[in-house]
């Protein structure tokens, strides 16, 4: 898909595409009323302006978009795009040793009692060891503090699939 391909999407059709790249509806309507886009920085700084304006509502419910680290299925449904950038994030931690396999499944238990969501992470070409101790190192944090964090590393996960999804650099118009 191109940035051209998007400005040309009918609104509910950009929302779909948009979706799949951030799970949160205010940042989903936003993106799509602010088009069209000249090119896909013009889109980065879209994107990086519209999740600025959103809250921990909105936070929270991009975070229910993905699987816990090492699952496949989030707890809100998503469309297939989304289901496979999340596999190909986190491909590494299905070929992990079986002992960082299981301080990640037990880290998620702890972090959800803990804090109340599932453990986001940018998890694109991170070691599942690295993972692993990012969760652990996170567990120490005050829930405010860690909703932030997770707030940044939800942003890093929109801007790489947005990456992804339009990898044209050049101008559409």
């Amino acid at each position: 898909m191109t940035i051209a391909d998007l400005n040309d999407l009918a609104p509910r059709q950009a929302r779909e595409v948009l979706r799949s790249c951030c799970g949160a509806s205010r940042w989903v309507r936003e993106m799509a009323a602010r088009r069209p886009y000249a090119s896909l920085d013009d889109l980065m700084l879209a994107a990086d302006a519209a999740w600025e304006e959103t809250g921990p509502e909105d936070w929270e419910e991009a975070f229910a978009h993905h699987p816990r680290i090492g699952e496949s299925h989030a707890s809100t449904p998503v469309s297939e795009t989304a289901r496979e950038w999340s596999a190909g994030e986190q491909g590494g931690v299905a070929k992990a040793e079986a002992a960082v396999r299981t301080g990640l499944a037990l880290g998620n238990r702890e972090y959800e009692r803990r804090f109340g969501r599932i453990f986001i992470v940018s998890a694109g070409g991170r070691s599942p060891e690295d993972l692993l101790e990012n969760l652990r190192s996170r567990l120490s944090n005050s829930p405010a503090e860690e909703l932030r964090i997770a707030a940044v590393e939800q942003a890093k996960i929109t801007r790489q699939r947005l990456r992804t999804l339009f990898p044209d650099r050049g101008a559409t118009t």
